[in-house]
């Protein structure tokens, strides 16, 4: 995974003369237009000299490099440190920083004395960035953090860029994907990753280079105690002036038994000194008295330890709901700690990339898991197919925090893999941060942005006798007001044909979430089951979810007499199978043997961090792989990955063991295993048996169907092809293979 300590980036001795400037901080006044400057001076010497002090300030920006009037201050130097606050006035138009501007000046310190001249400049920019109740804002506007983590995750070298044309590639790639922000997952950036964050208008939230947990601790009077204010000076008198380094914490995930009083400490002591960022303790915990804004773990989809019972595991398929009953009741700022972690299969073809000091064993130990278990082949599908349900799963994550109300913004784990911890591919990019082929920039982009349509749902799967309805909102946080906006909006079909269409209120827009802008309220007239995607349109702002409906009556399958329905391989399917008969087995969850599939934690998400580091948490599994034009799904309408339509299915099932059976058997829809285990699983799979034909479901398309309207859809979808003449298997297994499976 690298290394998070260490030294990166130039390492040099420079000659200076026995009395020189040692230190510039610059706090910016934007109401005043005015820079309080702390100049700190050190002479080596025993004579107390006489200095002049000579500022300037020069605009970086090319179209406006003007330069402001210098400003002379004559000071006393004597032996040691000497410390001058200085007003300096900027010209009557100052240009403030934002992501949207980010204006960059120059300040030039040149001093002067007998013993030589020194001269100091630093980049700054004039910016304000508050906690403002529940909010941050940036020169008094609302602002709303889209951020990723930065592990410190860099396979050719082992160790951070210290170069800007690398930093510049990875700030670029966040911005190309809707972020404004990255925070420092324990660790301080070098002076490279400020420069281009400046540049180019981005946020960072730096920490003190400590995890101190597991083994470490604060507060305890051990060495890091000390250690972590030093450090914090370190980083204020290096980095302190750079407009992007807005937020500070301690470090990531404390421990110890007085932790909350040290880090209350800490966070007071930053607070009055140093006013121009904010401060928290730590990301993760403790929510502080102290604390101007937390970092907590509570506002996701799926936290730590929830697995099957988290929302998107547990709750049916619907996009209306928010965290506002998960914030605390200080009614401060909360950003939400590493949420996601959703997980895609290893991309193989990612082994011939690592050319530096490390090496994918990792993915290469993998890769032969796949290959003994008979599934070389289909790597590149699971990779595919994974993603497609992780980029799911990270857009109803980033659209529940884009809905709540009052919220300040979000932490993914991450946009980019952490190959370590047990190797967490959790991320759309891989740790080069480069595309996997499943989602680009511009798609991830539509539900991660500065302004997003958002819609809350009931529901996601719709009967032809019922309207969809949608309440349609907006979460603009981007330079100004949005003016007489008319939102549009209409519902696709798979053919790209318009189903229905209208446009709403025109409003003006303002900045901030949970913007209501009016309800759809639409019948879509079909009697066959079909995909829709509801798009709405703000501003040239773009979003989408999809939607299923189905016929609320379905036919009487033709011959469906002929197909006998059972939970298990009785007496009764075995005399049928014999005579020539068609059997359906739809099983019960929790009928399969634990070796047979029984002991694979299924659920609708992907694998939450990775199953090595969580103890092996549910669910173990990454969605379906499905052929979508076979036969069987004609009346079930899918894609080759699992979408919505799939929670009901994938929250009523078991996972089906092939491993004992012949690699010839083909499931018509496999479930994509843990890459450690890859396992050939199964949840619907054909085979001759004895005379007959047998499609087994791991499927529960028995119980409660009356509530289970796209089980009823797909028991329909599967009974439409056993009717058919093209339910024909191609591999024969013995009916004592198909008992094996059952408790």
């Amino acid at each position: 995974q690298g290394n998070w300590n260490g030294i990166t980036g130039k390492i040099q001795l420079i000659k200076k003369p026995p009395v020189f400037i040692k230190n510039v901080k610059i706090f910016p006044d934007i109401q005043n237009k005015t820079l309080n400057l702390k100049i700190l001076t050190e002479n080596k010497t025993d004579i107390t000299y006489q200095a002049s002090l000579i500022i300037q300030v020069i605009s970086k920006n090319p179209e406006k490099n003007q330069k402001s009037g210098q400003t002379k201050q004559i000071i006393n130097i004597e032996k040691g440190l000497t410390s001058s606050s200085i007003q300096y006035k900027m010209d009557a138009e100052i240009h403030l920083w934002d992501e949207f501007n980010p204006h960059l000046y120059n300040l030039k310190v040149e001093l002067k004395t007998k013993a030589g001249k020194d001269l100091k400049e630093v980049q700054f920019g004039m910016r304000d960035f508050k906690a403002k109740g529940s909010r941050f804002t940036i020169n008094g506007r609302p602002l709303f953090l889209r951020g990723t983590l930065d592990c410190a995750a860099y396979p050719e070298t082992g160790y951070p860029p210290s170069n800007e044309e690398e930093w510049e590639s990875v700030i670029q790639t966040c911005k190309a994907h809707g972020l404004n922000h990255i925070r420092f997952h324990s660790w301080c950036p070098p002076e490279a990753a400020f420069n281009v964050a400046d540049s180019l208008g981005f946020y960072y939230q730096v920490e003190c280079s400590s995890w101190a947990n597991q083994g470490s601790s604060v507060g305890d009077g051990n060495a890091i105690d000390k250690w972590i204010y030093e450090e914090s000076e370190r980083m204020i008198d290096a980095y302190g002036n750079h407009p992007s380094f807005v937020m500070m914490a301690y470090g990531n995930e404390p421990a110890g038994e007085n932790m909350g009083e040290y880090l209350n400490n800490f966070v007071n002591y930053w607070k009055n000194k140093d006013p121009r960022r904010v401060y928290t303790s730590a990301a993760g915990w403790p929510a502080l008295e102290a604390n101007e804004f937390h970092n907590l773990p509570g506002p996701r989809i799926q936290g730590w330890g929830e697995q099957l019972i988290s929302i998107i595991n547990n709750e049916p398929p619907r996009t209306d709901y928010d965290w506002n009953n998960r914030l605390p009741a200080d009614g401060k700022p909360v950003i939400s700690h590493e949420i996601g972690q959703w997980c895609a299969y290893p991309d193989f073809n990612e082994i011939e990339k690592y050319k530096g000091v490390l090496k994918a064993k990792n993915f290469e130990l993998f890769q032969a898991s796949l290959k003994a278990h008979h599934m070389g082949h289909l790597a590149d599908s699971f990779l595919l197919a994974s993603g497609k349900l992780q980029a799911i799963c990270y857009k109803a994550d980033i659209e529940a925090a884009l809905r709540t109300p009052d919220f300040a913004g979000f932490q993914l784990l991450g946009l980019s893999d952490f190959p370590g911890q047990g190797t967490a591919l959790v991320g759309v990019l891989n740790a080069f941060w480069k595309e996997k082929g499943y989602i680009s920039p511009q798609e991830f982009s539509r539900f991660c942005n500065e302004t997003v349509p958002l819609a809350r749902l009931k529901k996601r799967i719709f009967l032809n006798n019922e309207a969809i309805l949608a309440d349609i909102e907006v979460a603009h946080f981007g330079e100004k007001t949005l003016e007489r906006v008319t939102p549009t909006w209409k519902i696709v079909d798979n053919h790209g044909k318009t189903r229905a269409s209208g446009s709403l209120m025109e409003t003006n827009i303002p900045i901030g979430n949970a913007f209501k802008l009016g309800i759809i309220n639409v019948k879509i007239k079909t009697d066959k089951p079909v995909q829709l995607k509801l798009e709405v349109n703000i501003a040239g702002f773009e979003n989408s979810w999809n939607i299923w409906v189905y016929p609320s009556d379905l036919p009487e399958v033709n011959q469906s007499e002929l197909i006998y329905v059972s939970h298990k391989l009785d007496d009764k399917a075995k005399d049928i199978l014999e005579q020539g008969g068609k059997v359906l087995i739809t099983i019960k969850k929790g009928s399969i043997k634990p070796d047979k599939g029984g002991n694979v934690g299924i659920g609708f998400s992907s694998i939450f961090w990775n199953t090595a580091w969580t103890g092996g948490q549910k669910p173990h599994t990454l969605g379906i792989l499905c052929n979508p034009d076979h036969p069987a799904l004609a009346d079930f309408p899918t894609s080759y990955h699992s979408d919505w339509q799939w929670w009901d299915a994938m929250s009523h099932s078991n996972a089906i063991s092939l491993e004992g059976f012949s690699t010839d058997v083909i499931p018509i829809v496999r479930v994509i295993d843990d890459w450690v285990t890859n396992r050939r699983l199964a949840l619907i799979f054909e085979a001759k048996v004895g005379n007959g034909k047998v499609l087994f479901s791991g499927i529960d398309l028995y119980n409660d169907m009356e509530i289970r309207p796209e089980a009823r859809q797909l028991l329909f979808s599967l009974k439409e092809y056993m009717a058919d003449k093209q339910f024909d298997p191609k591999v024969r297994l013995e009916a004592e293979q198909i008992g094996n499976l059952f408790n």
